[in-house]
């Protein structure tokens, strides 16, 4: 059913004769039934929900079309902070008969939503496509051009000590700071198997449902927004040492997945998540005490400074801050609340406080930058 046929099916059945915007919602629940409109039985829940926290028990005419055309919309979400409606019916765990696919979007739904009219709104609303192309995608290019790394030159574990890895046109190396497309490509190249297997992971067991929950646009900037400020943070905190890796953008995803579950513990219904929050958190901080490890204890000779690990620690920041807004405004617009304006402002301070640095810092306090290869 589109906007244009509901309007008019409203006008023939005289439903609003005042034109007020508002129908009453046994009225349009009545309209339902006698007609047989397609209608799916949650989201009719979801509209006597909403009635419910009208003080006239109405439906507003805007909020049935959001809701029918799936729009994310922050009156929903405020009916639900108002506590003033229940849905009556049981909660997606006690759905039978789902097939493969379905079980695995309500997986998904228990995994990263903590509250269960959102887990059900999510369900019903949920389609196949479009598909959560980019986390895909950003993982097949890092797999991808690892390969083709490897096989150039015969190395797989700690390919940043290989004189020749570092001529790669992807890297961060402080001595091509003007070649700005480096502060973004470097995500694709990885020190080794190691630390591939081990952004991959994560991208696919996390990104990939955050993103089916979230979308593309969302978590594409959230990544990205870690991804840049892991290469800008490295350049002031580390000013000598390259970056290699996607971290950046890995930990903001996970630091923002493990602090939206804290901040809902109750809420959350994912098996096991006190065992999963200690296992993710060791090894989040291994991965991060290796790095440490190689940039100041390098087990092999090399050539001049190797990989800094400030990334990780800047993308968790981005994670906490930037991801926490976005994973807390399920349904809801980001531009409408003040809090986002505020982590905005906050990182484009921070860019901009890095661009003048990276412009003039290196000059002004002398720092001896190695050669670029």
């Amino acid at each position: 059913m589109d906007r244009s046929s509901l309007l008019q099916l409203i006008q023939e059945q005289q439903l609003d004769p005042e034109n007020t915007g508002f129908i009453g919602a046994d009225t349009f629940a009545g309209l339902v039934h006698s007609h047989e409109l397609p209608l799916d039985p949650a989201k009719l829940d979801m509209l006597v929900a909403l009635a419910q926290s009208n003080e006239r028990g109405q439906v507003c005419y805007q909020e049935l079309v959001d809701l029918i055309s799936s729009k994310r919309s922050s009156s929903f979400k405020r009916a639900i902070a108002n506590g003033q409606r229940a849905l009556p019916r049981d909660g997606l765990l006690d759905e039978p008969g789902l097939g493969v696919y379905k079980r695995f979007v309500r997986y998904v739904a228990y995994e990263i939503l903590p509250c269960e009219v959102d887990r059900r709104w999510y369900f019903y609303r949920h389609r196949s496509c479009p598909p959560p192309v980019f986390m895909a995608s950003v993982t097949l290019a890092q797999i991808i051009v690892f390969l083709c790394y490897g096989a150039r030159l015969n190395k797989w574990v700690l390919q940043t000590y290989h004189p020749e890895y570092m001529k790669s046109p992807l890297v961060y190396h402080p001595g091509h700071r003007a070649r700005a497309w480096r502060f973004l490509t470097y995500m694709f190249m990885h020190v080794g198997l190691e630390q591939l297997g081990f952004n991959a992971l994560l991208q696919l067991m996390i990104g990939v449902p955050l993103e089916m929950v979230h979308g593309l646009l969302r978590i594409s900037l959230l990544y990205l927004a870690g991804v840049l400020a892991g290469s800008l943070t490295v350049s002031i905190t580390d000013m000598r040492a390259p970056v290699v890796g996607g971290s950046g953008g890995v930990y903001a995803l996970c630091s923002a997945h493990l602090a939206n579950v804290v901040m809902n513990w109750a809420g959350m219904r994912c098996p096991y998540k006190l065992l999963r929050m200690v296992l993710a958190l060791v090894c989040m901080s291994s991965e991060v005490g290796r790095a440490v490890w190689l940039r100041f204890s390098p087990p092999l000779p090399a050539s001049g400074p190797q990989p800094s690990f400030m990334a990780h620690l800047a993308g968790a920041v981005v994670g906490v801050s930037m991801g926490l807004t976005i994973l807390r405004s399920y349904e809801e617009r980001l531009q409408d609340q003040c809090g986002w304006w505020v982590v905005l402002l906050a990182y484009g301070t921070f860019l901009l406080f890095a661009i003048f640095w990276n412009i003039f810092a290196y000059d002004l306090l002398g720092t001896h930058v190695p050669p670029p290869p």
